[in-house]
């Protein structure tokens, strides 16, 4: 790639979400990005920036969440204080992903940022660098870029993206327009998406000139813009806190997809990259048992403190415990057990999906202490 190209890229990691399909291992104070959740000996933020490495080398910044700056500073030690910005409460992904667009602003107009989320987990790595070099190629010509994965079954559960003519563009041969991101659909819809072929999940991955990504969230969301550029401008002052604790609680809660990704894609803006790497948000627990094949194949895996024995006889599924114990598990096929100090949850893999549910009830309820 370019130097120069290369030189204006700058990564930007929002780590947010409380995983809450994920409870009660995922949850406010620990939320899944935090976690090694596949065995490999990284949590999914160190994974992620160090992906992002090989393109951005010390150019990363990081969006989270202020009860989550000491664990993310332990986790990224070579982050450094400049780029990471910490949010007093969640304002959705347009404050979190603007707000960094618009510090780079600042500091350099002709900043490529991109920014990917701090919870998937992506391999072979190198398919993933390759995509996202086409993107910088794609963004540097005037695009906000989109990484789409190739949809490998008809998920209900992601939004589309639909593709148009293939753009030409020098060292991206790959690139295409964008003609419009669709919601999540039904499954009689998403089948005809996969047959119609040209359709790929919104992963919500974006890769774009700062300038240009700054100018669709002022002609969309001017009030959260105009809020964003004033914290900006004092980032890199002894203003910075005051700023944030005056303006960031009343910014509008809305996500980059509706403020920014969706109309710039009416207007002609955005590209896709197509991702033909595996791509996985770990959205629950059945996620776990598809990522950890190695440990999958021995029956049961095994998240929690190697000290926890886990006895299976004729069992399957996952088990978490943050306690040195034994858990038994006998005759039971795809269960999950979650084991903490203060939560105990037994579900199944196909029931997976509805742990949400369960953590809403638990809100309802009053029961935030778990949560």
């Amino acid at each position: 790639m370019n130097a120069d190209l290369l030189s204006r890229f700058h990564g930007v990691i929002p780590a947010g979400g409380v995983g809450t399909r994920l409870w009660p291992l995922s949850r406010a104070s620990a939320p899944k990005f935090l976690h090694d959740l596949t065995g490999s000996g990284s949590t999914l933020i160190r994974a992620t920036y160090d992906r992002l490495v090989p393109l951005a080398g010390e150019s990363i910044m990081v969006v989270t969440g202020r009860a989550h700056r000491g664990a993310v500073v332990s986790q990224l030690p070579e982050l450094c204080d400049e780029d990471l910005v910490l949010e007093p409460e969640p304002r959705d992904s347009a404050a979190a992903i603007g707000l960094a667009a618009a510090i780079l602003y600042r500091r350099n107009p002709d900043i490529i940022m991109g920014s990917f989320a701090a919870d998937q987990v992506i391999e072979p790595v190198e398919v993933f660098q390759a995509a996202l070099s086409e993107a910088i190629h794609t963004a540097a010509t005037g695009k906000i870029v989109t990484i789409g994965i190739h949809p490998t079954h008809p998920s209900t559960g992601f939004g589309y993206i639909r593709t148009g003519e293939p753009l030409n563009v020098p060292n991206a041969p790959t690139a295409r327009g964008v003609v419009e991101f669709v919601e999540k659909p039904d499954e009689d819809t998403a089948r005809k998406y996969l047959a119609a072929g040209g359709f790929f999940w919104n992963a919500g991955m974006f890769v774009a000139p700062v300038r240009l990504m700054l100018k669709h969230l002022e002609a969309n969301e001017p009030q959260l813009y105009s809020g964003l550029m004033q914290i900006a401008d004092a980032w890199d002052t002894d203003r910075r806190d005051e700023l944030m604790r005056e303006i960031w609680p009343g910014l509008p809660k809305i996500a980059i997809d509706y403020a920014v990704a969706e109309p710039a894609a009416e207007a002609g803006d955005v590209a896709v990259i197509p991702g033909v790497f595996n791509w996985d948000d770990v959205g629950d627990f059945a996620a776990i048992g598809r990522l950890n094949k190695a440990s999958a194949e021995e029956g049961i895996i095994n998240l929690g403190d190697k000290q926890v024995r886990v006895y299976a006889d004729n069992a399957t599924g996952v088990v978490y415990s943050d306690r040195p114990r034994v858990i038994a598990l006998v005759g039971i096929e795809d269960v999950v057990v979650v084991d903490t100090a203060d939560a105990l949850l037994v579900t199944t893999k196909e029931h997976a999906q509805k742990v949400k549910q369960t953590v809403e009830a638990l809100k309802a309820d009053g029961a935030t202490e778990v949560l």
